[in-house]
């Protein structure tokens, strides 16, 4: 998987798992991707920095220096809509 979609992934379960934090899928899928970050793209410490009215702000460690990737917002959160529309899963 590539650095830029593992983050990607990575950062749309988080928002889920933030927002639904007794799912088990959603936290254990948000520590698969981070465990991918971590061993195949050196990545540490993901988070979010901040969230504006259109864009999602990450930061992470990678090669012994702080990065910064900005998202739009409404790609980022795309998944918790998803999940939240859908009754099944409510």
């Amino acid at each position: 998987m590539t650095f830029d979609d593992a983050l990607f992934n990575w950062l749309q379960i988080h928002i889920v798992a933030e927002d639904r934090p007794n799912d088990r899928a959603a936290l254990d899928t948000r520590d698969f991707f981070l465990q991918i970050l971590s061993e195949d793209h050196g990545v540490a410490s993901p988070h979010i920095s901040a969230t504006d009215a259109t864009m999602v702000h990450v930061k992470y460690e990678r090669n012994g220096s702080m990065k910064l990737q900005m998202y739009p917002r409404e790609a980022a959160e795309q998944l918790l809509v998803d999940i939240r529309s859908n009754p099944k899963y409510n």
